[in-house]
């Protein structure tokens, strides 16, 4: 299968807590870092997943915001600090490849925003992903 999706960070499950129609899913990435990701009960039946699963997190572009340090005070759990490694430009919107520990991802965000948040090659940065934006497929 293949996916239009190019964030794509393997890791293993580490806990789940189900309520009555969604779950949390702990992942500890190979990086060592931690993600949850919020699915359906019926995705954690469907994948069979269990404490040990190989997964990968999988988030689109449009749904990592930036951050140029760590947040506090925010809903938003999920958390990866990396480096810029390529800005890309166009009329309206910017994509940002960014370096982190592990592998790669992608932000799609406004050209107001790279410009606001003084981004470029080497910018240190943060990835913020809400639950919500985190799908997992199995490895």
């Amino acid at each position: 299968m293949t996916l239009s999706i190019r964030n794509q960070l393997p890791g293993t499950v580490t806990a789940i807590t189900s309520g009555e129609v969604m779950a949390t899913v702990q992942v500890r990435l190979d990086s060592g870092r931690h993600l949850t990701a919020a699915v359906t009960r019926e995705s954690v039946k469907d994948l069979g997943l269990a404490d040990g699963s190989l997964v990968r997190a999988l988030v689109k572009s449009t749904g990592v915001a930036l951050a140029t340090a760590p947040v506090e005070g925010l809903s938003i759990r999920n958390q990866l600090p990396g480096t810029v490694t390529d800005v890309t430009a166009g009329g309206a919107m910017a994509t940002v490849r960014i370096a982190v520990d592990g592998g790669e991802l992608t932000a799609a965000v406004t050209k107001d925003a790279v410009t606001d948040l003084g981004l470029g090659a080497g910018s240190s940065v943060v990835a913020l992903m809400k639950s919500t934006q985190v799908s997992l497929v199995t490895a």
